[in-house]
């Protein structure tokens, strides 16, 4: 091995990071279980491997790579507690949970509920993926038989629960809506902004939280807490027929009852319970799982609110509290017996409780979102309990977003209002600390004493002063790599391990961006469109331009101005400029299959899809105006490209 291809390979722990697993062996219950037990009860079968391929023959999803997971005892590279948390979600298949619940589990990283009805079968959340939602189904049907779909749920806004509902619902479903989508209120307006008004920097960040490039393996990606991986695969949005309102709402679909509760800006900013009566069944969808959820994920999102989560379980617990004899959530496995169910839902409860209340004390006595982080900790009650662990969220960076719920970004010291960018400012660190090779020097002594998180801070100056510095890079990338063999939640492990191959490796090659699916596309609404047009406006391109352009629309009756001014694209909705620069009359069926790049709008217009008057370039001046957004950028080292 040359010293190029040494300097690359991923590295052993060292003894720092082997003595901090041996405390956590001795911290923590490990003969407790339960949650094995829990994991593999009700199994009936499954797919082997779990694999599941698309129709052109590539795998979307399998837990193949992840054989070496059969181990019971933790390898030195990975905390032990992870190691434990990443061989409960490798359970896959179909699994009875009460009869006449079932639930499909290990297919994706998220779960699929179906609960029977009196004709058919009920399929509460639809998975990331189209295949994979199709398998999932299929396999319940090999061993329940074959049922029609009398309805589809949507418990949240997030894509692992409802990109695959074009694999349940059959094409005359969709064109008849024979079949109600259910989902809580306001789920559209959330998922598009969630999903795809940020998409683009929410995908390349989800790379450092699922660890999607990482190989799977000891020294890579084992799991990311909720489950073990994101699904590839086809996505579809599909618009609900039916929203949920308000907490008490009831619905008798195929003969069962729903008693529904509420739980917006929990998990997610559109989010819902369920209990069934006729199953004594709680379903608290991602609210309640075997793990400290995040409160501000890597990705980003909205910062959610801990306070409002924990009195959601609060209500649940009075609503169905001692009536349930099972509960299941969208992710993980379930619990079953009243006196188990109710201690889970107090202790997430409480847990998320005291998170929010102390973070907000300690905020109070003036310290700063670090130094809360650095102080907190949980108490005992809550540091033993398994499902409270951080393997997808963290208390120590849960307490950050709290901060930032409240008090924003800005710590109050003016020093930190405007400081330099991250690329000036390492060059005047490294110009104070007196050199690179004064850097590293150091950096090599703290390194041996196990001192990773300032060796990082450190070290992360120099790579954004000298980029090309081999010798940083390389001591940077051993540096995270580290902190990701010692890190407990898999989402901080994903991000070390991941910055650690981008600084040795460079990004990922990866395909351009695919379009939009034309179902997607189907179901925003048409301000929603234009809201997604705005965001790719060049600002400083549209210096000084103005257009005015008419849109209406054959097939839904809308009419809209889309209006360039000030270097910002607004729209009017129900009227139409006198002063327009061009009209367009069109199907927005047409619209979005021109989006989808099914066809051009030139193409469009010469198949008289299109009327026009005015001035038809106007809107390719427009266009000229809009960015294409990359699907790679550096985050671990400075921008190679200007972005203006």
């Amino acid at each position: 091995m040359t010293s190029t291809e040494a300097a690359n390979t991923p590295k052993d722990a060292t003894p720092s990071v082997i003595a901090q697993h041996q405390a956590m062996l001795n911290a923590l219950p490990f003969s407790d279980t339960r949650d094995f037990d829990d994991a593999a009860r009700g199994f009936l079968g499954t797919i082997e491997h779990a694999k599941i391929a698309n129709p052109q023959g590539r795998t979307v999803w399998s837990l193949e790579p992840y054989g070496f997971l059969s181990s019971e005892e933790a390898p030195p590279t990975v905390n032990p507690s992870l190691w434990r948390q990443s061989r409960l979600n490798m359970r896959h298949g179909l699994f009875e949970v009460v009869p006449g619940v079932y639930q499909v589990r290990g297919l994706d990283i998220a779960n699929m509920t179906l609960i029977e009805g009196d004709s058919g079968v009920i399929v509460v959340d639809t998975l990331t993926s189209i295949e994979g939602a199709r398998a999932a189904l299929d396999l319940y049907f090999r061993h329940r038989g074959l049922k029609p779909v009398a309805a589809v749920i949507f418990t949240h806004t997030h894509t692992d629960h409802w990109g695959g509902a074009r694999g349940v619902l059959e094409e005359d479903a969709l064109a008849t809506g024979r079949v109600p989508i259910i989902a809580p209120d306001l789920f559209m307006e959330h998922a598009v902004s969630e999903n795809i008004i940020a998409g683009p920097a929410m995908l390349r960040r989800a790379q450092y939280q699922f660890g999607p490039f990482l190989a799977k393996g000891v020294r890579g990606q084992v799991d990311c807490g909720l489950g073990k991986t994101m699904a590839a695969g086809a996505v579809a949005l599909l618009r609900p027929t039916d929203l949920i309102m308000a907490t008490g709402d009831r619905r008798v679909i195929d003969g069962v009852e729903f008693e529904f509760q509420m739980a917006p800006n929990s998990e997610a900013p559109a989010e819902m319970h369920f209990f069934l009566p006729r199953y004594k069944l709680l379903n608290l969808a991602e609210n309640c799982t075997h793990n400290f959820h995040n409160l501000l994920p890597f990705r980003g999102a909205d910062v959610r609110d801990a306070l409002a989560w924990s009195k959601y379980l609060g209500e649940a617990l009075q609503l169905w509290g001692g009536k349930a004899e099972a509960m299941c959530g969208q992710h993980h496995w379930p619990v079953w017996g009243g006196e188990r169910i109710d201690s889970m839902i107090r202790e997430q409860r409480d847990l998320y409780k005291f998170a929010h209340d102390q973070t907000i004390r300690l905020m109070n006595h003036g310290l700063t979102a670090a130094e809360i982080a650095e102080t907190i900790r949980l108490p005992k009650s809550l540091e033993g309990a398994w499902h409270g662990r951080g393997y997808y969220g963290h208390i120590r960076h849960n307490v950050k977003a709290i901060y930032q719920k409240y008090l924003g970004w800005y710590d109050a010291n003016p020093v930190n209002l405007d400081p330099l960018p991250p690329a000036a400012s390492g060059k005047k660190y490294v110009e104070y600390m007196g050199g690179a090779d004064a850097i590293l020097a150091r950096a090599r002594t703290d390194f041996d004493k196990g001192e990773f998180r300032f060796v990082a801070q450190a070290l992360g100056h120099l790579v954004f002063a000298e980029p090309d510095n081999q010798a940083a890079r390389t001591l940077l990338a051993d540096t995270l790599e580290q902190l990701g063999y010692a890190a407990e939640s898999s989402t901080w492990r994903n991000a070390y391990l991941f910055g650690a191959q981008e600084l040795r490796q460079g990004m990922p090659k990866t395909p351009p961006r695919p379009p939009m699916p034309r179902e997607t596309l189907a179901a925003l609404r048409t301000e929603q469109l234009w809201d997604v047009l705005g965001i790719r406006l060049n600002g400083p391109k549209a210096e000084g331009k103005r257009i005015v352009l008419n849109w209406s629309f054959s097939d839904t009756g809308e009419r809209f101005v889309l209006n360039l001014e000030n270097c910002a694209l607004t729209y009017a909705e129900g009227v139409q400029a006198g002063n327009a620069d061009a009209s367009f009359t069109l199907a927005r069926a047409t619209l979005d299959e021109v989006i989808a790049k099914l066809t051009s709008f030139p193409e469009a217009v010469a198949a008289g899809k299109v009327k026009l008057s005015g001035n038809p370039m106007k809107l390719a001046e427009l266009m000229g105006l809009m960015d294409e957004f990359p699907r790679m950028f550096e985050i671990v080292e400075p921008k190679r490209a200007v972005v203006g």
